[in-house]
């Protein structure tokens, strides 16, 4: 496991988020795209076990992921939305569960927009029919749903295309994961109470952004702000900028911790 930062709450952990990629839109020179792990431990009536969860699996991060779990190990992934930088690696992930030399592997939910099996597959080159359909049982967002132990909920979000924040329940911790959104009611019911807000901070304040896309450092500490959030950290920064533009701009309007994610860092709550 990483030695990545720690964070701890309560007497014991329930849930620990993995930071596998935070690179904003591409993958970046010391991080691959968007990618989280999140695993918790249950009992589903077979006997305890790590339960793993995959949050957006961008470019490059298929390789990163191999550091921390075995992705034959995986029980779910969720997708935010369909842009390459939060999905791409999924044509890699095909490629290893339909061909791994251990034998035919079970199907693995794939939760997402409703688009999400056909774009897959036109990403990969395959006929739609059956795409990776073979290899994955894709189901579309829509009422909250349980994993193992880990209670989902996907708000839609402002953002060109379907996109999705996530809320990721397990006992009494939640985190927030805002996606890529611009500031809209549904970046607001993701952070309300959250004890981690994953926040996107792709642009920055006082320059000339496009509205409906993404957030400044400063728009995610609005947010954390107005949620009472427990901690933030800044995700999803582009290699162009430079990360500590958006850790001041949130910090100037935060007041609780708040750090930047780096490749590698744990979080046990």
């Amino acid at each position: 496991m990483s030695t990545g930062m720690t964070t701890r709450s309560g007497a014991g952990t329930s849930l620990r988020l993995t930071v596998v990629g935070c690179s904003g839109s591409y993958p970046g020179p010391d991080s691959p795209a968007s990618c989280y792990l999140l695993e918790a431990e249950h009992d589903d009536g077979t006997g305890p076990r790590t339960w793993r969860v995959v949050l957006d699996l961008g470019n490059g991060a298929l390789g990163a992921l191999q550091r921390y779990a075995d992705p034959l190990a995986i029980d779910a992934v969720l997708l935010s939305h369909l842009h390459a930088d939060h999905c791409l690696d999924m044509c890699g992930y095909h490629v290893l569960r339909r061909y791994h030399p251990s034998g035919p592997q079970p199907l693995l939910p794939v939760h997402g927009p409703a688009d999400t099996a056909d774009r897959l597959a036109r990403g990969y080159d395959l006929d739609p029919d059956p795409g990776m359909r073979e290899e994955f049982d894709f189901r579309v967002w829509g009422e909250p749903v349980r994993i193992g132990p880990f209670h989902v909920e996907a708000i839609p979000v402002d953002h060109p295309v379907d996109a999705f924040g996530l809320r990721i329940s397990v006992g009494g911790v939640t985190i927030g994961y805002s996606g890529d959104t611009a500031p809209c009611p549904g970046l607001d019911a993701v952070a309300d109470g959250v004890d981690l807000l994953l926040a996107e901070a792709s642009f920055r304040s006082g320059d000339d952004n496009p509205p409906h896309i993404h957030l400044t450092g400063a728009d995610c500490g609005e947010a954390a702000a107005r949620g009472g959030v427990g901690r933030l950290v800044l995700t999803h920064v582009p290699p162009w900028f430079d990360p500590a533009d958006a850790l001041a701009e949130a910090v100037a309007v935060f007041g609780g911790p708040t750090e930047l994610a780096t490749a590698g860092a744990v979080y046990e709550l």
